[in-house]
Parts: C-alpha cells; structure tokens; sequence
C-alpha cells in the first residue's frame, strides 16, 4: 500500500467506506491557518504543530480548577438523571460509565471551561476563525476496569457521519487525573495527520450506538496502522493533573485499557471553524445525534 493523490469530487474530498480496499491518501487542507499574532501560541510551538499534528501544555490549568472539574465529576456521575440520559455511555460489558457527551450543555462549570481563553484562544488560532464547539465529552477511565480507545482519526468518522468536509477542526485533552505512562494515555503517531486512512465496511444506521463503545466501522487496517507507525513512531502523552494536549483531527491517536490502580479522567472538546460547518454524512444513512456531533454552529464568544 501507498499514499496516492486523491482526486476530489465536488461533494467529497476524502472518500471513505465507499471500497473493500483501504485506502491512503494525501491531505489537502491546511493544517494551521493562524499566525503567532492570532492568540497565544508562539511560532515555534505553532511550526512543530504544523509538522507533528499536535502541541502539549505542561500546565493549561491549576491545582483549584483542576479540583473544581473533578467535583463536577463526581457530581455528574452521581446524578441519575445524567446516567439514565442519552448522553451518558457505559462500557459494552459493564454499567461502569465510560463518557458523557455534550457537557458544556448540561454542566455551567464546563461551558465557562469552553469559553476560556486559555482554551477556545488556541482553537481560533489554530483554526483561523470563529470556532464553535462540535462535540464536548467527559471521558472516565477508572482504575482495573478502564477499557481501551482503539487506534482511529476522529475527522474519518466525523466525515463519514457527521458530515465534516474539510480538516479544520482541532481537539483538546484536558487531563483532570494525572497521566502516568501506565494507566491509559493518549498515544499519538506524531505526522500521521497528514496522511487520510480511507477506511473499509459500510456504516450501518445507528451506527453511534454500538461505536461510543467500541468502534468497528471507521477503524483503520493494521496494514495502513503499521505503515503510519512505521514512518512516524508513536508518542506516549504523559502530565500531570491540569495539563493538556491538542491535536489536529486527523491525528490517528488512541490509548491503552488501564488496568493499574490509578483512574485517568479527562475533558475532551472539539472546535471546529465556522468556516467548516457539518452538511448530510458523506458515508452514513443519517447524522449522528446533536449531543455527538452538533448541529448548532454558533460560534462561541469570550
């Protein structure tokens, strides 16, 4: 298998689940569209996110707000209201919770977290634009039960079933639990953002409410995982508690179960440019629920 040019139509740059075949294929769209003048990322740190797909915040958070979030937590997974609602997702094998979606919707202490500049400043310069929230989970990976994230590109699904056209959307981890190099961090193929898997298997209706839990369709081959590993290497993301990661949406990243003592809980949100706004799925019967993949593309405001 080899990178190929893609051929783009007028309705779908990178086709995928559309072959038995997979497929790679060469990115077309800028990866940073900000310069060091647009926020707070100088250019060094904006030139190595170009390059490698992602950049890292030893502390984006402090000690007392870390604290405030991980009461918030607690309060969330206390709440039957909250674990009986759609949004909350459960392991396949277990009632133990594994996200909740949609946070900034449901929880005041997470959409001051959404508006923060220290937050949504770095999206906009990455992104060049206006940005508004395309999703917002908690992710909860406790202690010996934690499962794992298989290894996936968030744009290929995003595309598929939400129908995203373009790269130009941008994650943030916030670690809200220390990141040990044991207990199930985020794994990065540092430059594999470049590189767009087209992936095989046609996506079945519903198809999120088997995917939250453990992803199948959208997955990409180990023959492509092997050559991304092979030309990039993985990087392993470690850090402590208030300190934070933000990749490019077609980073093929993903973490390990977690089977030591230590819980790994983090705050995940998407920004994606106003610019770039989702239309109908380029692979998928529907578009998946708004809590997943939002409709509502109001840009945020400080």
């Amino acid at each position: 298998m080899s990178l190929i040019e893609s051929h783009p139509t007028i309705n779908d740059a990178y086709p995928t689940r559309v072959s038995t075949e997979p497929t790679l294929l060469y990115r077309q769209d800028p990866v940073v569209y900000g310069g060091p003048a647009d926020g707070p990322i100088d250019a060094e740190t904006l030139d190595s996110f170009e390059a490698n797909g992602y950049l890292s915040v030893e502390q984006l958070i402090g000690p007392e707000e870390v604290e405030t979030y991980r009461a918030e937590l607690r309060r969330m997974v206390a709440d039957p209201e909250i674990l009986a609602n759609e949004r909350t997702i459960t392991e396949r094998d277990s009632d133990e919770v594994r996200s909740i979606f949609e946070v900034h919707k449901i929880s005041d202490v997470f959409a001051e977290l959404v508006r923060d500049p220290r937050v949504v400043g770095r999206a906009r310069q990455i992104l060049g634009s206006d940005v508004y929230v395309h999703q917002s989970r908690v992710n909860y990976k406790p202690g010996f039960t934690g499962k794992d994230f298989y290894w996936h590109s968030d744009f290929e699904t995003w595309h598929a079933e939400d129908g995203m056209p373009r790269m130009r959307a941008v994650s943030i981890s916030i670690a809200l639990t220390e990141n040990f190099v044991h207990n199930g961090g985020l794994m990065i193929m540092p430059g594999s953002h470049k590189t767009f898997v087209a992936c095989v298997g046609e996506t079945p209706a519903d198809h999120y409410k088997a995917s939250l839990k453990a992803q199948e369709v959208g997955t990409p081959d180990p023959g492509s995982l092997s050559i991304l590993a092979d030309k990039h290497g993985i990087e392993l993301f470690t850090g402590p508690a208030g300190s934070a990661t933000m990749f490019d949406c077609n980073c093929m990243h993903g973490s390990n179960g977690n089977i030591t003592p230590f819980p790994r809980s983090n705050v995940f949100i998407v920004f994606n440019s106003v610019e770039n706004t989702c239309a109908e799925p380029f692979s998928a019967p529907t578009p998946r629920p708004s809590f997943i993949g939002a409709r509502d593309f109001t840009p945020i405001t400080d």
